[in-house]
């Protein structure tokens, strides 16, 4: 049944409504209260048929349910309408009466879900996958509602996921004073760059180049960083640790490739991916063939055709 063109579905977030759907709520006929949205803003609850009364005449539908839908009919939403549901869920997970695992949850206790979900977005990146880009950002979004909420429980310090989100946003916005203030036109996206890293360097006053880069991380993206941050000091290339040893040989690998303007850490892994679907194609041609996989029959069966 196609809804009348009036006929619209509008997100709430905290009683804030799109720009986008003021005209269509001028024209309604009827303005109906679903969800957790009050009544008193529609013109009554939500009855049982609407989808038959939305078929011939304009009705607007209040709902702050990001996931409602009429069948046809276009859904407004205000930017950032599903993340306070997704907030809610969240806070519902960790409060009294949800759900035990949740409640047990520490911020150590999530680490490894935090770098295997990250690594599972660059997975349906690099594989170009839509569906699987979209859910991978979902749960590295958990992660961050995840680890917020734990926050928001401690009896020292704590802060809940609006603090984090505004420090965001007052960084983001720090960082951009040609946008959100009366800064210096920025021409091109390497200038922007420049001038980020400079405001940076202001606010954390860290006395090197080298302070704040994340030790922890992969040790191909760390020398990429580290060299990239020196050389942006003026460090001369012909610096760059050089030297015999496995992680000598590494490290120069990558400094010159990052130099060269290169991503070791991504051609690697390109490298590595490719490995992996050539094992996986000379194990299939090996069973097919009906022969133990030994020194020979890899031989045999490698490179996959």
């Amino acid at each position: 049944m196609t809804p009348h063109p009036g006929t619209a579905v509008v997100v709430l977030t905290a009683t804030t409504l799109p720009a986008a759907a003021l005209p269509l709520l001028r024209t309604a006929t009827r303005v109906y209260a679903g969800g957790g949205v009050d009544v008193a803003l529609g013109d009554g609850p939500l009855p049982a048929d609407v989808a038959d009364e939305a078929a011939n005449h304009p009705v607007v539908v209040l709902t702050d349910d990001p996931a409602y839908s009429l069948p046809g009919a276009p859904v407004y939403r205000t930017a950032g309408a599903a993340l306070v549901r997704a907030a809610q869920v969240m806070d519902t997970l960790r409060s009294p009466g949800g759900c035990p695992w949740d409640a047990e949850q520490t911020h150590e206790s999530l680490r490894r879900y935090l770098v295997e979900e990250a690594y599972e977005l660059l997975d349906a990146i690099d594989d170009g996958d839509r569906a699987a880009l979209l859910e991978e950002l979902g749960d590295v979004l958990l992660q961050v509602l995840f680890h917020a909420r734990l926050a928001a429980d401690a009896a020292d310090d704590p802060f809940d996921v609006d603090d984090v989100a505004t420090a965001l946003v007052r960084k983001l916005v720090s960082r951009h004073p040609h946008v959100f203030a009366d800064g210096p036109a920025v021409w091109d996206a390497q200038t922007q760059e420049n001038r980020w890293d400079e405001l940076k360097q202001q606010e954390k006053r860290r006395s090197s180049s080298v302070d704040g880069v994340a030790m922890g991380q992969p040790a191909v993206a760390l020398a990429v960083k580290l060299v990239q941050r020196a050389g942006k000091a003026g460090l001369p290339a012909d610096l760059v640790p050089a030297g015999d040893s496995v992680g000598e040989r590494l490290f120069t690998l990558a400094a010159q490739a990052q130099l060269a303007g290169r991503d070791p850490e991504h051609d690697l892994r390109e490298v590595a991916r490719r490995f992996a679907d050539q094992v996986r194609a000379a194990e299939k041609s090996a069973k097919a063939a009906g022969v133990e996989l030994t020194a020979d029959a890899w031989r045999a069966h490698w490179p996959p055709a």
